[in-house]
């Protein structure tokens, strides 16, 4: 019998979290889609792996069983895929969101060239539904994420540099002619959003730890182009890194500073597992040294 992968990430996400919510905010999931594919995996296993309450999910005996041996069948999986695409082909995969080291990317590529002579860096896009860029479901072997984002605990993070977050605005409001405004002004406005998966990632581009009340919420996107017509259409102001008035400039939109809030912060990311991989490693010291020299 043969089980997707994604399949067994899904379940070992829920045994661990032993909650459906939990386990759907790491996934980048919505829950009536995980549910339906723990559903799938027990068709196919022939057994139920969990016994469902109010207080959340519990394994069964079968479940426990699957539970015990999934973590290191997901690792071994995983270093085979690695070592087998790296002796194919000299190829390393970096993931990336949409603004995260922009300006200092081509640099980082060119400097890894240097280092590792014939390698080639695949760049994958992301959705910001996916603040992972891809390391969640072992897409990618490294990424250039914004910080902080659901899971990082379980990833190597290196921060590379920080800068301000700003406020993207329809040029017609009435706050669009100000120098800088301050973060207390916006509280009451409409926001465009990520998607409510992404869970405190989402948070931090709403303010959320610097504000009193709930946000207002006028339209959710996880693509640049639709979040830019979403703010261009008068559908909502939103939260950006200082950088993305440079690169996201668009008619009809206008980026100001904001008082109140701290900045966000750039980082590079691969798994544990990686930890004693020298191509993954320079990679990451290309990132390293590349910022220190551009923003420093």
């Amino acid at each position: 019998m043969d089980v997707d992968t994604r399949l067994l990430r899904y379940f070992a996400a829920v045994a661990e979290e032993g909650h459906l919510t939990r386990a759907a905010e790491r996934l980048f999931v919505s829950q009536p889609a995980l549910t339906k594919q723990i559903k799938q995996l027990e068709a196919q296993l022939g057994t139920t792996l969990f016994t469902r309450s109010r207080r959340g999910m519990a394994l069964t005996d079968a479940g426990r069983v699957l539970a015990d041996r999934v973590p290191a069948l997901l690792d071994g999986w995983d270093r085979a895929c690695r070592e087998t695409r790296a002796a194919g082909s000299r190829v390393l995969r970096v993931g990336f969101l949409a603004s995260a080291a922009n300006e200092a990317t081509p640099a980082i590529i060119a400097a890894f060239g240097r280092r590792r002579p014939g390698w080639r860096v695949d760049m994958r896009q992301a959705a910001w539904s996916d603040p992972t860029a891809g390391l969640a479901a072992a897409d990618v072997d490294v990424a250039l994420l914004r910080l902080p984002f659901p899971g990082q605990d379980e990833l190597r993070v290196r921060e590379l540099f920080s800068e301000p977050r700003w406020v993207a605005l329809p040029a017609s409001h009435p706050l669009a002619c100000r120098d800088e405004i301050d973060f207390r002004e916006l509280w009451d406005e409409p926001y465009v959003a990520a998607p409510a998966e992404t869970g405190w990632w989402r948070d931090h581009w709403l303010g959320a730890d610097e504000r009193e009340g709930e946000p207002r919420i006028g339209a959710v996107t996880d693509q640049p182009d639709e979040w830019l017509s979403a703010i261009a259409n008068g559908y909502g102001i939103a939260l950006a890194p200082e950088s993305a008035a440079r690169f996201y400039a668009r008619p009809g939109i206008v980026y100001r500073p904001v008082r109140g809030l701290s900045p966000t912060r750039v980082g590079i990311a691969w798994h544990p597992a990686d930890d004693d991989n020298p191509v993954v490693a320079d990679f990451v010291a290309c990132c390293l040294d590349t910022t220190r020299a551009e923003y420093t």
